[in-house]
């Protein structure tokens, strides 16, 4: 009741704050300047080399979008963003999950000694640990999205790409106000507010607000919440202070938090049934229902879904020490929390039921020292300090009963069946009938890992310009890490299933030891002896299914190590004319060094740390950027060729963790190409496309294609614009396709998923965790008037109602039962936005 109230209180709160701005913006009744249809396109300005360029003169494939085209188009966040970039994908499974994949390198490990390879910054700061990092994009000036190498320029984790999203600042000369309000299908609603408050006219506050919420798209046949649903608030407040025209600061607050019903994972394994009844209520399909729920107590009781809140300051300061030289400070603080419970398996009997606490803190501080004198020579050189604490723990609750049933291959496919069925199979199966009273139905079992980062950088970047014509730049990068790695384990409860394999095991031996010592099988009465023994000796032990506990059922084990390298880059650039011009570039990236921890082998043993040695990419790129047609049209194209050394990729342990290992080598090359293209005064075109070809070289997977990395994609679009007496419409349709993809680095190959003993009880054969190409069409119609404040705003995403999955196999396929997840349905709606 009292979360329902708050919330009611909010609404009001926010209903009574937009009144009153409607109010005041209607008063006022000032003419909306229309902008001019037949100027030529606006260019965006980007700070990707550090100094303020069009993206014509940055010597490298950066796409970059305005608020403008960001509200025309529907971008409110990462994954509507990657549609219009080529090179890029976003899989946002939830908030607390996404997926960032650039040029075919995917970055999403939740574990907390992995490293970003994809950098995610939210002004400068690096935000790129993957639970943290999936923000609402709302309020901002621009985003800018650098492919390839960019580690001299981005800094940690830039192996292959770089996403900054630039805020708004607060403007001390002037008051401004805007809101907007949206309703659709799945009971949709938005909320948005900013207002830009000028104190003085060296100091401006400025707060901006969303409120987002939509049901889930995935029914839930058990009843209660749907799954795949939206629930997000976010908060920022700006302080910008300008004591001179030498010196600014930006103090920026942000705040989101995330409690979104559970995610869907599918069972495409085992049809939904009622578990009380074994009634079969839904079907196989992907696109359907799904029957899940969370098993009693576990984690105090909690429903599925997630709890996420993330927070952190950053103050950036900057002192022009002379017209040719500056001084930029980045201090920054962020820190996030997030728990979340899922039906894993996907079944409707809770086989087992995980959760996921994340926990992440950073501290870092940069100075950069900028010079840009002439025509001739720009450079900059700097220092970075980066602090950061991780914590992920995998809480688990397993039904042994049901798991018993399960991991003896005997639960018939596809038909879930029931717990009778379950009490059943145990009562009329021998050797789990007498086992039944030692089965745990709540057997609980955690492994946590741990990641500390002390990293010092030193870099420096130079263009010089031979001719007017002709310029170089050149940049490297040192980076030292000392890091540390733990891991650790625990157990509640005594296992049955898990007591009766180690005194199964212990028979084995027993019989194996016999045999060679006598020539003779020992007896029956001698075995089953044996058996009871270790049997009783293994329930006075905390022993695990999946995860043998560490020491003291739960002690932490740490792993010191250092790490350092250079990355670099070296670039060359041409100016055919001032419209025209073409670029060449060798680059490293570079992935520090990992260390993944796992349980051991018994129980209260030492952990076992895994090393992946340090991840290397070399790349050499060639790009073409030209303005033509008067300015009315943009178009960048480029080529890349992409060499790895000891690819790190995520697999599951026989244990069902997840570490890193280095597979082998890998290869990747490819062609990028946008074009932006006002065609006549109202009518603007867009088009991009990519092809990559990213491929395992020797090792783990040679020739198997990169995870989550389609080989063709595109999209389309157009803006619009047609004013008459009342005022301009406007419609903006977009279309996005991509090729077949594959969801795993193992391409779901059944070599590499055979039937293993208390894991996985059957092999899985069929390659079915892919998605075909499809396509998406988005539509946007919008009225605003000649005089008057406002604008109205129809849109529709996915308007075909196209059936598509956004991932499969998920932890239930270590299980040999993959899961999938639905992708959005057709949605639409309604907005309204108002501008003081």
């Amino acid at each position: 009741m009292a979360t329902v109230t708050g919330r009611l209180m909010k609404s009001a709160s926010f209903s009574v704050s937009l009144m009153a701005l409607m109010a005041g913006a209607a008063h006022a009744q000032t003419p909306v300047a229309q902008t001019p249809l037949n100027e030529p396109i606006t260019e965006v300005i980007v700070t990707v080399q550090k100094r303020e360029q069009t993206l014509l003169s940055v010597p490298a494939a950066v796409t970059a979008f305005n608020s403008s085209f960001m509200n025309d188009v529907g971008i409110t966040d990462f994954q509507e963003l990657a549609q219009f970039v080529p090179g890029f994908e976003v899989q946002d499974q939830s908030p607390n999950n996404p997926g960032f994949i650039m040029r075919g390198i995917t970055s999403d490990s939740g574990t907390a000694t992995g490293e970003a390879r994809v950098s995610v910054f939210q002004d400068g700061l690096s935000i790129s640990r993957s639970r943290g990092a999936y923000i609402e994009l709302f309020d901002l000036n621009r985003v800018e999205i650098a492919k390839g190498p960019q580690s001299t320029l981005f800094g940690r984790g830039a192996l292959i790409g770089a996403v900054n999203v630039i805020q708004n600042k607060a403007d001390p000369t002037d008051f401004d106000a805007s809101a907007q309000v949206g309703f659709g299908n799945y009971d949709y609603r938005l909320t948005e507010l900013m207002m830009n408050l000028p104190v003085t006219d060296k100091l401006a506050v400025r707060l901006a607000t969303r409120f987002k919420s939509r049901d889930g798209y995935t029914e839930n046949l058990l009843g209660g919440e749907d799954f795949n649903s939206l629930d997000t608030r976010a908060a920022r407040a700006v302080i910008s202070y300008s004591p001179t025209d030498r010196l600014n600061f930006d103090v920026i607050v942000n705040y989101q938090e995330d409690t979104p019903a559970g995610t869907g994972f599918k069972s495409g394994t085992f049809t939904p049934t009622n578990p009380q009844t074994g009634a079969v209520i839904g079907d196989l399909s992907p696109y359907s229902g799904a029957a899940l729920s969370a098993a009693g107590g576990f984690k105090g009781g909690r429903d599925l879904g997630l709890e996420r809140y993330v927070w952190g300051t950053t103050v950036l300061g900057r002192y022009e020490i002379s017209d040719t030289l500056s001084l930029s400070s980045l201090s920054a603080y962020r820190r996030f929390t997030a728990s979340e419970v899922f039906d894993a398996d996907g079944m409707s009997l809770p086989l087992t039921v995980f959760g996921e606490d994340a926990y992440g803190k950073v501290w870092t501080q940069e100075l950069r020292l900028n010079y840009d004198g002439n025509d001739k020579l720009s450079w900059f050189a700097g220092v970075s300090y980066f602090d950061e604490e991780a914590r992920t723990a995998v809480p688990l609750q397993i039904d042994e009963r049901v798991a018993s049933v399960f991991l003896t291959n005997q639960l018939p496919r596809p038909t879930v069946p029931s717990y009778p069925f379950i009490q059943a199979a145990l009562q009329s199966t021998p050797s789990l009938a007498a086992l039944y009273p030692l089965l745990d139905p709540a057997h609980r079992e955690t492994s946590t890992s741990f990641g500390e980062t002390r990293s010092f950088d030193v870099f420096g970047d130079i263009t010089y310009r031979l001719t007017p014509k002709f310029e170089i730049s050149g940049g490297v990068r040192y980076t030292k890490d000392d890091k540390t790695s733990g891991y650790s384990a625990s157990v509640v409860g005594n296992s049955g299933l898990a007591s009766a394999s180690f005194a199964q095991s212990t028979v084995t031996s027993y019989v194996t030891q016999y045999v060679q010592a006598t020539g003779m099988m020992p007896s029956s009465a001698q075995q089953t002896a044996v058996f009871n023994q270790a049997l009783m000796g293994a329930l006075s032990l905390p022993l695990g299914i999946f995860k043998q506990p560490t020491a003291g059922n739960g002690n932490r084990i740490d792993r010191d190590f250092e790490d350092d390298g250079f990355t670099y880059r070296l670039v060359g650039r041409y100016l055919f004319s001032d419209t025209l011009n073409a670029y060449a570039s060798i680059s490293r990236g570079r992935q520090p060094k990992t260390l993944s921890g796992d349980s051991g082998s018994t129980p209260l043993s030492a952990a076992v740390f895994t090393e992946a040695d340090s991840e290397t990419v070399d790349s050499l790129e060639a790009g073409v950027k030209a303005r033509l047609f008067d300015g009315r049209m943009s178009w960048d194209s480029a080529v890349y060729y992409y060499h790895y050394d000891n690819f790190q990729t995520s697999v599951a342990t026989n244990t069902g963790n997840v570490i890193t290992v280095s597979a082998g080598e890998a290869k990747a090359y490819g062609l990028e190409t946008q074009t932006y293209y006002r065609a006549t005064p109202g009518v603007d075109l867009f088009a991009t496309y990519a092809y990559n070809h990213a491929r395992f070289g020797n090792g783990l997977y040679d020739g198997n294609h990169f995870r989550l990395s389609p080989d063709h994609t595109v999209s389309l679009g157009a803006r619009l614009k047609k004013e008459f007496g009342l005022g301009t419409l406007s419609f903006t349709p977009s279309y996005v396709w991509q090729s077949e993809v594959y969801f795993d680095d193992n391409n779901d190959l059944p070599q590499f998923q055979p039937a293993v003993a208390g894991l996985r009880p059957v092999a899985d054969t069929k390659q079915d965790e892919t998605q075909d190409a499809y396509g998406l069409l988005n539509l946007r119609l919008g009225f605003k008037p000649a005089r008057g404040p406002w604008e109205v705003e129809l849109f529709g995403t996915n308007v075909t109602d196209e059936d598509y999955i956004k991932d499969a196999g998920n932890v239930g396929d270590t299980l040999g039962i993959a899961t999938f997840i639905q992708g959005e349905p057709s949605m639409y709606g309604v907005t309204l936005k108002l501008k003081y």
